[in-house]
């Protein structure tokens, strides 16, 4: 996909009332260790992990997130909500996951995360990144494809 924001129509995207984006490598360590448990235990409630629109990487009892510099987290009203983890690969960024707590979704949180963050590539100098998705989430292939992704098989 492309990180240009007026190539995605993501410069047009506009923070929803009441959050924040911290960037990248900011979030309070801690705050995001929690969201993640709290993310992997509602996705393993429901869906389970195998059919994420991208990563949920098993990890050891008690570890979760490694390298909190690749996360971006969406904040509202002082509490983590949503994040996003990027693996900075120099060719190519892949966007590894994108996650909003249920009781969060709905406001345009999951859109908010990648137009801060491919804009943040392409200022970089990041042309493209990539994900992988679920081909049967609908939800995720919409939020993709919106952005200008494209498949590839």
């Amino acid at each position: 996909m492309p990180t240009d924001p007026r190539g995605t129509g993501l410069d047009a995207v506009r923070l929803p009332s009441a959050v924040t984006i911290v960037p990248a490598g900011e979030a309070k360590e801690d705050l995001l260790r929690v969201l993640d448990r709290a993310i992997r235990d509602e996705v393993e409630a429901t869906v389970g992990r195998q059919t994420m629109p991208a990563e949920v990487l098993p990890r050891p009892a008690g570890v979760t997130i490694v390298d909190p510099s690749k996360y971006a987290v969406a904040e509202l009203s002082g509490r983590y909500v949503g994040l996003i983890r990027v693996a900075p690969v120099t060719r190519r960024p892949r966007i590894g996951l994108i996650a909003v707590l249920a009781d969060a979704q709905r406001r345009g949180i999951a859109r908010a995360l990648p137009a801060h963050t491919l804009g943040s590539l392409h200022r970089s100098g990041a042309a493209s990144a990539w994900a992988e998705v679920d081909e049967f989430n609908a939800a995720a292939v919409a939020l993709f494809e919106g952005v200008g992704a494209a498949r590839r098989v």
